[in-house]
């Protein structure tokens, strides 16, 4: 589910709830929704939050099933082994002018984009506030992914003895 961008349809029906309780959901702050256009679209990884702060059980038979597949072998066949255990942390990293802003975001993104499949259905989240110079790094998914963008990061911010 987390790799996906749903409809406001789309969760109602998964949910087994009524459209306008979802949209009702969003404005509360409850379901964190991103606005494209005139639509609002809710990720795999928000809906997930979502559940699990409500106690929200999936009514739907098939959106079960899309959940619990979760990692795709390199065949293209189905898992349904899901990680037992899923951190999320937030970095703030602070004294970082906008190139090395730039610098960071863009080769994490890379990392996030190569498509290991080490990743899982692990995210990222950026944020750069220019004013204060800070860069705050969200990040959600296993250990081992945790682990890795820790220590990338850890190697984008170490000061240079040039």
């Amino acid at each position: 589910m987390e790799d996906k961008f749903y409809t406001i349809d789309q969760v109602a029906k998964i949910l087994g709830m009524h459209h306008k309780t979802i949209r009702k959901f969003i404005t509360e702050g409850k379901l964190w929704a991103n606005k494209v256009g005139k639509q609002w679209r809710i990720s795999g990884h928000d809906l997930s939050v979502f559940m699990e702060k409500n106690s929200v059980n999936i009514n739907n038979k098939e959106a079960k099933e899309q959940e619990n597949a979760e990692f795709s072998t390199k065949e293209g066949a189905l898992n349904t082994v899901k990680q037992k255990i899923n951190v999320s942390t937030v970095i703030d990293i602070n004294e970082v002018d906008i190139d090395q802003y730039m610098r960071i975001s863009n080769t994490l993104i890379a990392i996030m984009n190569c498509k290991d499949p080490n990743m899982g259905n692990s995210t990222i989240n950026m944020k750069y506030y220019e004013q204060e110079n800070r860069l705050r790094v969200m990040l959600w998914g296993s250990v081992k992914f945790t682990e890795e963008m820790l220590s990338t990061i850890s190697l984008l911010t170490e000061p240079t003895n040039l």
